[in-house]
């Protein structure tokens, strides 16, 4: 039970089976042996918090907090709960953690394709703070995710999935945004790689291009896997850009 960030960091740093705890909701399904479990509980980083600029969440964050707060119900069109309320049960997202989520960088998340469209920063214990996109791009790093800001410019959101059953993973993914500004901020995931901005589309829809949005997002790199092929995604991927899009009209 770490009392500091800096003693959590320097057990992570004694072996390389070290592991941070986050909800520990994975870790059973794992064979690699662990020298030292660091909890990081005490530590205050279980809040959400509104600046003048952002949404501050910290890593210690449920997805349940995340699913009932009043901050994320109403900031950006509430997207936040709604792409963790189909997580399995709420018995589950009373105990995983978004900060768990995000370090590990799963493909199948829904709160990190959903991040990723709101332009998130991550933030590290020693590494700082990076853009969401960055982190997802990077190498494997040892380090402690302390929390998530969001920038509040975002002024209408949708998130969309698909699933075979409520509860199950996601089969594909998909997030928008768009600014004060009116430029829109498209991401897709569970493909069934990591979630990935999709620029061109991005582009599209600024200048008012419904059909070139449609038809950029189809282009991007697809996998199949037991809950779907890549053609079926792909097809998929443009009636979940057309769902956004209706529900940021209403």
């Amino acid at each position: 039970m770490a009392g500091s960030l800096q003693e959590a960091y320097e057990l992570l740093l004694k072996s390389r089976q070290s592991r941070i705890l986050a909800g520990g909701m994975w870790l059973r399904l794992g064979s690699t042996p662990i020298s030292h479990a660091i909890d990081l509980s005490r530590l205050g980083l279980d809040t959400i918090q509104k600046t003048e600029d952002c949404l501050e969440i910290g890593a210690m964050v449920t997805l349940r907090q995340l699913e009932c707060d009043v901050l994320t119900r109403e900031a950006f069109s509430g997207i936040l709960p709604t792409s963790v309320q189909s997580i399995v049960g709420t018995q589950f997202r009373s105990t995983a953690t978004l900060g768990g989520s995000v370090y590990a960088r799963f493909g199948f998340s829904d709160p990190v394709c959903a991040l990723l469209s709101l332009r998130a920063r991550v933030v590290f214990y020693k590494a700082g703070e990076m853009d969401l996109e960055t982190y997802l791009a990077s190498p494997p790093v040892r380090d402690i995710l302390t929390c998530v800001r969001i920038p509040l410019s975002s002024q209408a959101a949708s998130y969309q999935s698909l699933r075979h059953t409520r509860t199950d993973f996601p089969v594909l993914n998909l997030s928008l945004s768009r600014d004060e500004q009116g430029l829109h901020t498209l991401s897709v995931g569970a493909r069934p790689m990591k979630a990935m901005r999709c620029r061109e589309a991005e582009s599209c829809l600024d200048c008012g291009d419904t059909e070139g949005a449609l038809q950029a997002v189809r282009q991007l790199p697809y996998g199949t896997n037991m809950r779907a092929g890549a053609e079926y995604r792909q097809e998929i991927a443009s009636v979940l850009l057309e769902r956004a899009l209706e529900e940021m009209k209403a």
